[in-house]
């Protein structure tokens, strides 16, 4: 099917009421690696229904459209989409349990050539459904490889964030579980390459490979024990792009400059030496 752009910048996404409950916080918290170590009493407060926390990144997977993009109606080559870049704006705390209402537009399309490939942006508002407040914006860049040299704009494109030169200043490792795709794939991302060995085969993976956004949720974890003094509600905004995958039972270390209520932060598998995620931002409050 040939690509139509306008086809893509016109999706209209319906409105999503997601009602969750204490289960789907836990759950999502497992697959971020939470109660890992059942002794440390900081994390508990994400997998224990009496006082039960969310964690700021469950904004993730909440009021999802799902892969429309795999969709033959919109015309995008599914097989060549990437995840590049992941924004968060924690406007108040997100409830353990609740009602809210997702609202999904597309922003932005731009054409970088046969070669490159189209970048396309995604916003999602996720309202309290009860009162209407705001609690979280999400945006999402999506790089699709075969669909460049439409004939459309190259730019302006938001540049990212940059890290400084210096060492950095604090960092920690935390280490994923050989089961950590599995979990994290029943909030919502049930894309075969993260649980299917013939799928991460074809894909060119040696083994099925963790959610770009799991690794996601672990460098906010680290972000929190490390710069929020492991207050979850601190934490106002993450901002980052996916460089290189993870695979489950590898150890993520996230690398933090620490300025002020911004924290500049990449992730690397510490046996492999890789950087996984790059260009971070984080933003504290409190």
């Amino acid at each position: 099917m040939t690509f139509d752009p306008q086809k893509i910048l016109n999706w209209k996404f319906p409105e999503i009421e997601h009602a969750y409950t204490d289960k789907d916080t836990i759950l999502y918290a497992l697959g971020v690696g939470c109660g890992s170590d059942p002794g440390a009493p900081d994390e508990i407060k994400y997998v224990y229904e009496r006082g039960l926390v969310a964690l700021p990144t469950q904004a993730v997977v909440l009021a999802y459209p799902g892969n429309w993009l795999e969709s033959p109606e919109s015309t995008a080559d599914y097989s060549k989409v990437l995840h590049g870049e992941q924004h968060l704006t924690l406007h108040r705390p997100i409830p353990p349990a609740g009602k809210v209402i997702g609202r999904t537009r597309v922003t932005d399309l731009l054409d970088k050539g046969k070669e490159k490939g189209a970048v396309l942006f995604v916003e999602r508002q996720i309202l309290d459904k009860a009162s209407g407040a705001l609690i979280a914006t999400t945006s999402s860049t999506v790089m699709l490889r075969g669909n460049g040299g439409f004939g459309g704009k190259a730019g302006p494109q938001p540049q990212p964030h940059t890290l400084p030169e210096t060492a950095p200043t604090r960092h920690l490792d935390i280490k994923t579980a050989p089961n950590s795709a599995l979990i994290y794939r029943l909030s919502g991302d049930k894309n075969p390459l993260h649980a299917d060995p013939k799928a991460a085969a074809a894909g060119g993976f040696k083994m099925p490979i963790l959610h770009g956004l799991c690794t996601y949720g672990v460098a906010g974890r680290a972000l929190i024990k490390a710069c929020c003094g492991g207050d979850p509600t601190r934490l106002k905004g993450l901002h980052v792009r996916f460089s290189s995958p993870v695979y489950p039972g590898e150890t993520i270390r996230t690398e933090m400059w620490a300025q002020g209520d911004r924290v500049s932060f990449r992730a690397r598998v510490v046996e492999r030496d890789v950087v996984v995620l790059n260009n971070g931002l984080a933003e504290i409050g409190g």
